[in-house]
């Protein structure tokens, strides 16, 4: 982390969607709705008629303060909030609140952030991390997860969806963090926080579709959607008007500037189709380097389709500094538990070749490119430039008890799995829990009523099916209802297991492995690059690896099978375990890392 002095850059980006402040206490209200000849602004429960724009944007200025209460009045007579509310009273369908941005008293203002090759990702869902389920409760954590030696926390996404609680991927206000958590001020004293223990906070945003209920935005502005077209989740969404484009750039900047956000995770890249010159995922990019200057931002895709083209390096930096690597994970589940459906059935066969070219090279193969005709082979990008996890919330969650893989797997070659997760250079990834081995379970859970829960509550078997099928003795039946409560109240964190014999000793553990990585492997990811891995032959069960940085090269040798197995020559510097062993093989579910 840098020590320069340096108080954190203010950004005044330009701003077409949400409330702007005006000279004199006045502010000017803004709506586009271009289908519709007027609208009204509703301020505090007095109706104030809109003027329209040839362009189709509805404006007025009025006196305001901070606090006051908005919504747009449609031709129908329908109240809709703002849909680039900052703040909402009570659900979707309430007013909005005018939000004032400088109230927060930053404490940190030297954060510049820290280097990507630093990262080491804890994710969390805020509703369930703690039993109170809200930014200030969770805040009281970070202590715990800085002395761990956690360099990054990711949240997953915030935006005011439907209800009280729900895992955020349908998300509606994409610019206002749920008011179950609390206040914006609650959300940016979290991350004032995590600044002040030295840790980066990152936040997963959803730009590929916007949830089944709650979204009115095509009853007054129908060309924010394409015709006819649609995601698996909800209609497609329009990148190729300006207004859509300014919407989506617009709420990157404001998550970053004025939450002083570290980075954020674009959820589902694969299902951003735009027919533009440039594709939206690189103009937010290019306009986030623009815009931010004097710290560190780390954007981060998650890309099913496996593109390599958005990691490509650039003058100035990849454009996306990583992408969650599935195939990891695929391949490791499929060898270390032997499910092989659904998503996990491409992974059955040749398992152990594909978990060692995907920690060598990354992806399997490369996939559909996003911004390129050209999209460059997996191999040649960085190590850095993939994310592995042993599992995250979606690997857990649709699973059909939602059971963690520490509870299925024996627990030496766990802790094999966790050392190797966290010794290798790719940015590794626990999710919460992991670091203490919760018990808990983390479900699917959501508050939906009427039709929508009905077919929320169907498609969960599906769901089970693709993230390891039913276990022994269980059937559909057993699934827990998403809409129910309970669903929701048992996936939250007992942290009271944290403070047991095992959740201590395991935690100094992953201290210990997290120490381990940032004295010795992280400083030599600053000279991550291309083709940096090599295979070097192992039996089933066995992953031996060279990466090379520079002059220096990290080796891994790791034995998860049954049988102790000869180490192969030309190791270096044993850097891991420290104790004494046996220099010329590996016991069983063991670990060793070398630097030659």
């Amino acid at each position: 982390m840098s020590a320069d002095i340096i108080r954190f850059p203010t950004i005044a980006y330009a701003q077409d969607w949400g409330p702007q402040a005006l000279s004199g206490g006045s502010h000017r209200f803004q709506i586009w709705a271009p289908v519709l000849s007027s609208v009204g602004l509703r301020l505090n429960g007095f109706d104030m008629q809109m003027e329209k724009s040839k362009d189709g944007w509805h404006r007025l200025e009025t006196s305001a303060k901070y606090g006051d209460k908005y919504a747009f009045v449609l031709e129908t007579g329908r109240v809709v909030g703002d849909p680039a509310s900052r703040r909402q009273v009570g659900e979707l369908d309430g007013p909005s609140v005018l939000t004032d941005p400088d109230s927060y008293a930053w404490l940190n203002t030297a954060w510049i952030g820290r280097s990507w090759e630093e990262t080491v990702v804890y994710e969390i869902h805020v509703g369930t991390f703690t039993e109170p389920g809200t930014f200030r409760a969770a805040m009281d954590k970070l202590p715990r997860l800085a002395q761990l030696g956690f360099t990054a926390v990711e949240i997953m996404p915030l935006a005011h969806f439907p209800g009280k609680r729900g895992w955020g991927y349908d998300g509606v206000l994409q610019f206002a963090p749920h008011t179950s958590y609390g206040s914006p001020d609650d959300l940016k004293a979290f991350i004032d926080a995590a600044h002040g223990l030295g840790m980066m906070v990152f936040l997963d945003v959803v730009y590929n579709h916007f949830g089944p209920e709650g979204n009115y935005l095509g009853q007054y502005a129908p060309g924010f959607f394409r015709p006819g077209a649609s995601t698996p989740w909800g209609e497609a969404i329009a990148y190729e008007k300006p207004e859509v484009r300014a919407y989506f750039t617009e709420n990157a900047l404001y998550w970053l500037c004025e939450f002083r956000l570290d980075g954020l995770r674009f959820d589902a890249v694969d299902q951003i189709e735009d027919g533009s010159d440039v594709h939206i995922l690189e103009q937010i990019a290019r306009t986030v380097r623009r815009e931010i200057v004097g710290r560190h931002v780390h954007l981060i895709t998650e890309n099913p389709a496996n593109g390599t083209d958005l990691m490509v390096e650039q003058p100035g930096g990849r454009f996306y500094k990583a992408d969650w690597n599935d195939d990891f994970h695929h391949a490791l589940h499929v060898a270390v538990t032997g499910e092989g459906v659904g998503y996990y059935e491409p992974f059955k066969d040749d398992t152990w070749d594909k978990l060692r070219r995907a920690m060598a090279n990354g992806y399997l193969k490369s996939g559909k490119p996003i911004v390129s005709n050209n999209p460059p082979p997996t191999q040649s990008l960085p190590p850095t430039a993939f994310i592995h996890f042993l599992q995250n919330h979606d690997q857990v969650g649709n699973r059909a008890l939602g059971d963690r893989l520490h509870l299925g797997i024996d627990r030496h070659v766990y802790r094999a799995l966790t050392e190797m997760l966290l010794l290798s250079p790719q940015i590794p990834l626990l999710f919460m829990g992991d670091e203490h081995l919760s018990l808990r379970p983390f479900h699917f859970f959501s508050d939906y009523q009427g039709d929508i829960a009905k077919a929320v509550r169907t498609n969960r078997p599906k769901e089970a099916a693709n993230f390891g099928g039913f276990p022994k003795g269980s059937s559909e039946e057993d699934i827990p209802d998403p809409n129910d409560p309970g669903t929701f109240l048992t996936s939250t964190l007992d942290w009271r297991e944290a403070e047991t014999e095992g959740g201590r000793i395991w935690a100094e553990h992953v201290r210990y492995l997290i120490g381990l990585r940032r004295e010795r492997i992280v400083p030599l990811l600053g000279n991550a690059r291309g083709f940096a891995g090599k295979l070097v032959e192992a039996p089933d069960g066995c992953i031996f690896i060279d990466w090379e940085f520079g002059e220096k090269t990290l080796q891994l040798r790791a034995n998860l099978s049954g049988n102790d197995i000869a180490l192969p020559c030309g190791l270096g510097e044993r850097i891991f375990p420290e104790n004494q062993v046996e220099a010329d093989h590996l016991g069983e579910a063991t670990v060793q890392i070398f630097i030659r």
